[in-house]
């Protein structure tokens, strides 16, 4: 089954439709490569998800810990090289909301480094994550 369903809008702004929820994603070309950067553009995306995926792992982590992570913000920068145009490195600086003991802290970052999107993306691209715990 599709996980979602991509229709290109014109001026280089894309629509994603995610099918099961029908949440839909804007995307826009940046404004360093022609674009409005109206919205997240495709990379903006790769670099959010990583982020995404971190947090959702140490919930799910915490949870079973009986631990809430509610209000854990995560700032995402991303550095893009040329020749050829990719990413080459994203800077993830997480803000935990609350304070925990030095093995719960172990225990969440690690569990953080093992989402699936971080082994997905290409071991070229510097990984720079931190985290703040009050």
């Amino acid at each position: 089954m599709a996980t979602s369903i991509v229709r290109y809008l014109g001026e280089l702004r894309s629509s994603s439709m995610h099918l099961q929820s029908g949440t839909e994603i804007l995307n826009d070309a940046p404004t360093d490569n022609q674009g409005k950067g109206e919205a997240f553009s495709p990379t903006d995306m790769v670099a959010n998800s990583l982020a995404t995926c971190m947090i959702t792992i140490m919930a799910i982590k915490a949870r079973d810990m009986d631990i809430e992570l509610k209000g854990t913000t995560a700032e995402v920068t991303k550095v893009m090289a040329a020749d050829p145009r990719r990413i080459s490195e994203i800077h993830i600086h997480f803000e935990m909301d609350h304070a925990a003991d030095h093995k719960t802290k172990t225990i969440l970052e690690r569990v953080a480094m093992q989402c699936p999107v971080h082994f997905s993306l290409h071991p070229d691209i510097k990984k720079a994550i931190t985290f703040n715990w009050k």
